[in-house]
């Protein structure tokens, strides 16, 4: 969770393994658009000497879809290539890394990003430094400075960046995947204790983030900035891939494997949690491989899902109403599949079209918030998740009210939701470094030295 280990292959492989995607109007910056996907889940800062980084044989894509078909109408792609400086050496750096440019970093990383529109490539750029990870106060002495050095304008006015973050998702994933237990709430459990507060499985964890920005207008259907929430031309759908080669051979003489062949998916994500607690297990890497565009054979797990089942027997005599409840999940469905149309939450709409496809959707007509709430939408926040996905929102709770019943009168105006409903939550909340304001909006990853086992990292 939110996509971290959620299917048995690609848990075996971190490198391409896409933990978030989040897609939001900039807040300082609201005529564009972020879009980030983060990749190789719970990494140790103090992951030496052979530290993290993204695969050299992967391809990362970020997707937009703005026709309605659940297919990618633009993508922008990123191929990434390392070097090794100092071939006598096990160091990551020999001394202190004071700029990305430094001769003791070891080994750099660089990429390129191209961007593809209905079949038609364009190299943005080539041979962009990434930064190095956070090693320490003594190898990365400043390292905000470092990351920043790493933020790469394209042209005019679209920013890049592919680095190590900490990781912004939060979600107590000790508890919940023992049986479904939310700590806050475990005295009502099948098998009780006393409530508790939420621990962030993610504490002390960092990412490797691919943070892109750039002009709304880039990324809409004709080419203009929207201002009618309620234009179908305001919304786009949005999910990230990680991409491997058919095969892989081993060369002997060399000590070392090569990829051949046309690029397959391996990973992708669009909704959080939509792998991890809806696709059941023995489906969840075909999932991974296929396009959001063939979705539809996946609805019925939606529209019936698991854990809705699951709450009530779990927590006996909490959620009657929900037990009683024998409807297709029409307002999960619109969630996560097609958007949720006109007439569903007064003067919104962020609807695709009848394609049921996982994307993030986003109108891009909708501003900033001024009070941003994390709970987002169901909360009177129009400008988060499901609106897209913001790296404050809290999903988890969103999702699990969802799938609990609130959000069941939008569709159903006859159901009454539990009173518990509107309630649960797992507890948590970002134990790591603080969002930051500005891109990549990600906070600085912890650092290898100054980290503990246990405790939250520090940067």
């Amino acid at each position: 969770m939110s996509s971290h280990r959620e299917a048995p292959e690609i848990s075996k492989d971190p490198v391409a393994d896409n933990t978030d995607v989040y897609a939001f109007v900039s807040p300082d910056k609201p005529d564009t658009v972020t879009l980030i996907a983060n990749f190789i889940p719970f990494q140790n800062p103090f992951g030496g000497p052979n530290f993290y980084e993204f695969g050299d044989d992967v391809l990362y894509q970020i997707h937009i879809s703005n026709s309605g078909t659940g297919k990618a109408d633009i993508s922008y792609q990123f191929r990434f290539h390392a070097e090794i400086r100092n071939k006598k050496t096990f160091l990551y750096n020999t001394g202190p890394i004071t700029s990305i440019k430094d001769k003791t970093w070891n080994r750099p990383q660089y990429y390129s990003v191209t961007r593809v529109e209905h079949g038609r490539s364009r190299i943005l750029a080539r041979d962009l430094a990434a930064p190095p990870v956070n090693v320490g106060v003594r190898s990365t002495p400043n390292y905000a400075k470092l990351a920043g050095e790493a933020i790469h304008t394209i042209g005019k006015d679209r920013k890049v960046f592919a680095g190590q973050r900490a990781d912004g998702f939060f979600a107590d994933l000790g508890s919940i995947f023992d049986l479904g237990t939310l700590r806050p709430f475990q005295a009502a459990h099948l098998i009780p204790s006393a409530a508790a507060v939420g621990v962030n499985g993610l504490q002390g964890s960092n990412v490797h983030t691919i943070a892109l920005q750039v002009p709304i207008s880039d990324l809409t259907r004709d080419g203009k900035k929207p201002t009618d929430v309620m234009d179908a031309k305001s919304v786009i759908g949005v999910y990230a891939t990680a991409s491997r080669q058919q095969s892989k051979i081993f060369d002997e003489l060399l000590g070392i494997s090569h990829w051949h062949g046309p690029h397959k998916q391996v990973s992708r994500l669009g909704n959080p949690l939509f792998n991890e607690v809806i696709v059941p297990m023995a489906e969840k890497d075909k999932w991974n491989s296929r396009p959001p565009s063939e979705d539809k054979k996946y609805a019925q797990y939606v529209t019936k899902p698991e854990l809705a089942g699951l709450l009530p027997v779990l927590y006996p005599g909490v959620f009657p109403n929900l037990a009683a409840y024998k409807k297709p999940r029409a307002d999960l469905a619109a969630i996560l599949l097609t958007g949720i149309p006109k007439g569903v939450v007064p003067g919104f709409q962020n609807y695709t079209g009848p394609v049921q496809a996982d994307m993030l959707r986003l109108n891009l007509a909708v501003p900033p918030s001024k009070s941003p709430n994390p709970l987002g939408l169901v909360a009177g926040d129009a400008a988060g998740f499901p609106n897209g996905r913001r790296v404050f929102d809290d999903v988890v709770t969103v999702e699990i009210r969802a799938v609990a019943g609130l959000t069941i009168p939008l569709v159903d105006p006859s159901f009454t939701p539990d009173g518990a409903a509107s309630a649960v939550k797992d507890g948590t909340s970002n134990t790591n470094s603080d969002y930051l304001k500005v891109f990549p909006y990600l906070g600085t990853p912890g650092g290898g030295y100054q980290s503990k086992p246990g405790v939250p990292a520090a940067s």
